[in-house]
């Protein structure tokens, strides 16, 4: 045993000895000049700087930044992030070298569920994703597509309205949340699939269902991404449920594909696109397409449409509301805005939004400061020098909108919730906020922004006009009580979207009287 235990020391040493020497000799003749990588706080063996965040993450990161920089280098595991809390530097990666960060990362979770990336969202930047945005721009959400289904969106808010009227007049509380998820789930629904949640299709309903537990599962940071340890391993057991998770709505989408092929069978194909399904099955069955989609990429893409989606509107709605409570003057002024461009006949629609330039302020104050994203996420494909840094390929760059939304050396009384400041004649640089403005930019820049940047901000706006015009709001007490409080709790929660720590629990009162039968 002695023996044994002194040999073990001695290798033990003489292994201490070799890796010491081999680390000197490969620095003394090693000719590559270090790279200049930005600044960033001490990171542990292994996990690198789990140890420092904390929820909500967007946060964390910005604590960070303010200590270290506008651009610091994080390792969570043995992953390197850049994080970016600058708008001149984000202007920097998306527009000056833009072309270096047009791939998006992903996890091992999303990849499983999307079909290995045969979506859109998470595609590499390639002739797939390029046709696909193309698609996007020019048939899927484009006017002429909008228009044609502008009578569903609105019928599904008429419902929603309907909805919280019967509550009003029964004296229920209102969970605001609940209601615009299935609110901007019943609207992609209609859009995509031409199926309504609102005359209990239970299949629509099953979509849904497995919907959310996808994004249950996919929105969990995975040990196995991060860490080198578990890389082949499964430490959290969560590959069973992510399966189990693919093959449910997986099965639902491919129930929902033979049933629109069967009704283009019985109609000959010579029907005009009544959803965003058929015009994808068109596409997908055109011989001189120039790219040829399969049922995954389809299946991927609708997948995509739902969370990319419905995340927008329910989240941002609920956050601009919530604003609009805690300042009863900017609600009032925006309802009297309403009331001159409709009256008190009709209910406001998409088109009206032209005409309501105060809504329209309120919808980028309360996105400035609560973007449904907090975070985007971007890789590099080759090594860049970014700020004087050098940001070597296959890196991940993340850009803190939220951080961006708020920095005071662009923004005055960042912290307040100000329409008025977008409403102003030397304000008129920041009033753009599809990817133009590097301040503010909830849909992200470039070519990866989201394509369904138009759509969803008509929703957001329309949903929130006809929700300051048909009520009045006021919020509940804790735990849902019926007696109204004065403010509401602008608390941020721990998801990766942006949502508020409690759902906004009010007791709505009809004020558009008569309420038009819809």
């Amino acid at each position: 045993m002695e023996i044994n235990n002194i040999l073990g020391s001695n290798y033990a040493l003489l292994f201490m000895i070799w890796l010491a020497s081999l680390i000197l000799v490969r620095t003394m003749f090693s000719k590559q000049p270090k790279a200049r990588l930005p600044p960033g706080p001490l990171a542990l063996p292994i996990i690198g700087h789990f140890y420092l965040l904390r929820s909500p993450m967007h946060q964390a990161l910005h604590k960070l930044s303010s200590r270290y920089g506008p651009m610091i280098l994080i390792y969570l595991g043995s992953v390197p992030w850049f994080v970016v809390s600058s708008s001149e530097i984000a202007k920097e990666i998306l527009k000056t070298h833009e072309i270096s960060f047009c791939n998006r990362p992903s996890s091992s979770a999303l990849r499983y569920l999307t079909y290995n990336g045969a979506g859109f969202i998470f595609a590499p930047y390639g002739a797939y994703w390029k046709f696909m945005k193309k698609l996007c721009m020019s048939e899927l959400f484009n006017g002429r597509m909008l228009d044609l289904l502008f009578p569903a969106r609105q019928e599904e808010i008429h419902h929603f309205l309907q909805v919280i009227l019967k509550k009003a007049h029964t004296g229920e509380v209102l969970d605001v949340r609940a209601e615009l998820v299935k609110l901007a789930n019943s609207i992609v629904m209609r859009m995509a699939l031409n199926k309504s949640l609102c005359n209990n299709d239970e299949e629509a309903h099953e979509v849904v269902q497995a919907l959310k537990e996808s994004a249950k599962v996919s929105g969990r940071l995975y040990l196995s991404d991060y860490l080198w340890l578990f890389k082949f391993l499964d430490p959290q057991g969560v590959w069973k449920k992510l399966r189990e998770v693919r093959e449910r709505s997986d099965a639902r989408f491919e129930s929902i594909l033979r049933e629109h092929e069967q009704e283009r069978i019985k109609s000959n194909k010579k029907d005009a696109p009544k959803d965003i399904l058929d015009l994808l099955l068109n596409i997908s069955e055109d011989p001189s397409s120039e790219v040829r989609i399969t049922r995954d990429n389809i299946k991927g893409f609708l997948k995509d449409m739902f969370s990319g989606g419905t995340g927008t509107t329910a989240v941002g709605v609920e956050w601009a509301v919530a604003e609009l409570i805690n300042h009863p003057k900017i609600m009032e002024k925006a309802r009297k805005e309403v009331e001159r461009v409709t009256g008190n006949e009709r209910i406001v629609n998409e088109s009206d939004i032209v005409n309501l330039p105060y809504v329209q302020a309120i919808v980028k104050e309360s996105l400035r400061l609560h973007p449904p994203a907090p975070m985007f996420l971007r890789e590099s494909t080759e090594s860049c020098n970014i700020a004087g840094y050098e940001i070597p390929a296959n890196s991940r760059v993340v850009i803190n909108i939220w951080a961006l939304g708020r920095d005071p050396k662009y923004w005055d009384d960042p912290l307040e919730f100000k329409p008025e400041r977008f409403m102003r004649e030397d304000q008129k640089s920041q009033m753009e906020v599809r990817g133009q403005n590097y301040n503010i930019l909830p849909f992200g820049s470039g070519r990866r922004a989201c394509p369904g940047a138009s759509l969803a901000l008509n929703i957001f706006h329309a949903t929130l006009a006809a929700m300051i015009q048909c009520f009045e709001w006021k919020p509940a007490g804790g735990d849902g009580e019926k007696n109204a409080i004065s403010t509401v709790d602008m608390q941020e929660g721990s998801s990766a979207s942006l949502q508020r720590a409690h759902p906004l629990i009010c007791i709505p009162k009809p004020r558009l009287l008569p309420f038009p039968s819809m």
